[in-house]
């Protein structure tokens, strides 16, 4: 099994669906990986087009326990007196990227355009990521601890 660190880097997004009338939307990003998430900053009153131009990095194996390597980028409207608005979601699966960066030492895919879809699945706009997999080295030694000391060989 090979352990890294999996870095997306959000750019941004165009064409989605406005959820407010009255202003324009303050979208934000809830990525979330094998039950990690993290949030994008709030893009204020960017609207229909935000951009973040982020980074973020997430622990990832491969292979895994079971075979879940689905990345979900799910967009989300700021609102100061009600709930925050569901906009949209992408789903961007990993396992080949994975599987290369373990075999290769390092991959990379750099930022392109994925679907945003509301619930019903119908197209509402697109968001560009790009995310890269490095695998962690493991230190091998040739020296056993015990106890905080080291015996040498």
């Amino acid at each position: 099994m090979v352990s890294g660190i999996l870095e997306v880097f959000l750019v941004d997004a165009r064409g989605l669906g406005e959820t407010d009338l009255l202003s324009r939307m303050d979208p934000y990003v809830l990525i979330q990986y094998r039950g990690q998430e993290h949030k994008s900053s709030v893009a204020q009153e960017k609207g229909r087009n935000p951009v973040w131009n982020e980074r973020f990095t997430f622990r990832a194996q491969y292979p895994g326990v079971d075979d879940q390597y689905k990345l979900v980028l799910r967009i989300m409207d700021r609102d100061t007196f009600s709930s925050d608005d569901f906009v949209g979601e992408a789903s961007i699966h990993l396992k080949d990227l994975l599987a290369l960066g373990a075999e290769k030492g390092t991959s990379e895919l750099h930022p392109r355009k994925y679907s945003v879809v509301q619930l019903d699945k119908t197209y509402c706009g697109d968001i560009r990521v790009g995310i890269t997999f490095t695998p962690k080295v493991e230190e091998v030694t040739d020296r056993e601890d015990y106890g905080g000391w080291k015996q040498s060989n």
